[in-house]
């Protein structure tokens, strides 16, 4: 059993690591300050360190300095902010192994620890199938021919259309790409494909392109060899070597650099690749799934994508529907997800209020399924009863009404009375007392605070650095709005 050191001055975060990663094989310890995680660091050296960027009394660059002057062999691995994402890289070359950026996801992580841990050994290969077996699941060998999907894709006619797409298009060899908004559940439908295919018994690795920063972009897909670049401290399997037999899912592939799309096109016309620093071609046999919430032609149109890779990978496309286009199957996946947190959670929350349901079945979801999933978990772990309660939801969903919360591709249509359009109705004027400027003076906020959600498409974290603010004070500032003008 390694043992892994987590340092975050977020206490609920290391609970929920030491929760996540305790059942997944690891010995944890937790640290809430750099001088905590220096002392833990000297009674006891860690197999791994898991740090935060930001920390109360100092930052990733100070701490992970230290902690190499205790023992420079202990990987490092810095958890930031999409804002931060260049520090980190910057960190990377001064040692860091990798970074994670928050919100945190469970797999990346535990993929990014295991590959840590396999990189750490003395031989730099030696931890290759360690690393597969963490993006990989194995069929037994003896698997019927009918395979039976571990996913719920609901049952509104739109999906099911979609599932007979997959399973026309599993067997061949084509590239796909796969249409549809963030968090509707791409990258599940990549691997139905997969797992559908003759390729089932090989890697399935998913990427996201969004998260790949351009000076780490090569290396992650193409991988590199020892000391072809400042921090290269041993050699590095790329995702798509990682991938080889199997399937590579590409997952907003319009962010990636132009340079990173022309040494794409080389690898799906000749599927042939080549390290960073390397000198010998790797034959590649792998297929590739692409996913954009844009039109690659439209992209194409603009220089922002090349023409002729859109076209090497538009051999079959699929659109998945927004969940707000399929609204007979929020509850059934709320319901699951519901099931699953239980599990995490050991909690035995038995279902959702009626007055929770109606909202859920209201609100327009723009995160999609992924808004869903953190919704759920997030108002399970704060629910004691039976049922999950309005006062466990966010602040969002419980105020839809007044945010009129729509995404920004869809134009909310005018307001009308039996066919007419109406008037908008004065603001309401608070009384001029002390009660009342303390109001006018939150409600200015908050008008504020809803401009900057409109504008950064609801993500809290643009929207908090739009407003100079950090994530924590917009939350409270929400939340003391919410007090003043009770639930809706």
């Amino acid at each position: 059993m390694s043992n892994i050191l987590v340092i975050d001055d977020d206490t609920d975060i290391c609970m929920l690591l030491n929760r996540y990663l305790s059942k997944n094989g690891f010995n944890v310890t937790t640290a809430y300050t750099g001088k905590a995680a220096l002392e833990s660091i000297t009674n006891q050296i860690p197999d791994i360190v898991l740090c935060d960027f930001r920390l109360d009394d100092m930052n990733g660059s100070e701490l992970l300095e230290k902690i190499k002057q205790v023992n420079s062999a202990i990987p490092v691995i810095i958890m930031t902010g999409y804002s931060d994402v260049r520090t980190a890289v910057n960190i990377m070359k001064s040692g860091a192994f990798d970074y994670v950026t928050k919100p945190l996801l469970p797999e990346e992580i535990l993929h990014t620890l295991k590959r840590a841990l396999a990189e750490s050994k003395s031989d730099p290969l030696a931890g290759e199938a360690s690393v597969k077996e963490s993006v990989v699941e194995t069929p037994d060998t003896k698997k019927p021919k009918k395979y039976k999907s571990k996913y719920v894709f609901g049952k509104s006619p739109i999906f099911k259309i979609i599932l007979e797409q997959i399973q026309l298009v599993a067997p061949t060899n084509f590239s796909i790409i796969i249409y549809g908004e963030s968090g509707s559940g791409k990258e599940s439908v990549a691997n139905e494909i997969h797992n559908n295919s003759a390729r089932a018994h090989k890697p399935f690795v998913a990427i996201d392109c969004g998260a790949l920063s351009k000076e780490l972009a090569s290396s992650e897909l193409f991988g590199h060899e020892k000391g072809s670049f400042t921090g290269a401290i041993n050699q590095k399997i790329g995702s798509f070597e990682l991938a080889n037999g199997g399937t590579i899912f590409l997952d907003e592939i319009a962010n990636l650099s132009y340079d990173i799309q022309m040494a794409l096109l080389r690898v799906v016309q000749e599927r042939k690749m080549r390290r960073v620093g390397g000198v010998k071609d790797i034959d590649l046999d792998v297929r590739i799934i692409v996913a954009s919430n844009e039109r690659l032609s439209e992209s194409a149109k603009k220089g922002k994508f090349r023409e002729d890779l859109y076209h090497r990978f538009n051999e079959f496309s699929i659109e998945v529907p927004p969940l707000r286009n399929r609204r007979e199957d929020i509850m059934l996946f709320a319901d699951v997800f519901l099931e699953k947190t239980n599990g995490e959670l050991n909690k035995s929350v038995k279902g959702f209020s009626d007055e929770v349901t109606r909202i859920f079945n209201q609100y327009s979801w723009p995160g999609n399924l992924r808004e869903l999933n953190n919704v759920v978990k997030r108002s399970t772990l704060l629910t004691a009863g039976d049922l999950v309660q309005i006062s466990s939801l966010p602040f969002e969903i419980t105020h839809y009404d007044r945010l009129n919360f729509e995404p920004e591709s869809t134009i909310a249509p005018e307001p009308r009375n039996n066919g007419y359009a109406v008037a908008e109705q004065p603001k309401k004027v608070l009384p001029l007392s002390d009660q009342g400027m303390k109001h006018a003076s939150i409600d200015a906020e908050f008008e504020l605070i809803v401009e900057a959600l409109k504008k950064c498409n609801y993500n809290k974290s643009k929207a908090a650095q739009l407003l100079n603010i950090d994530r924590k004070t917009l939350y409270n500032k929400m939340k003391q709005y919410k007090e003043f003008n009770g639930e809706l």
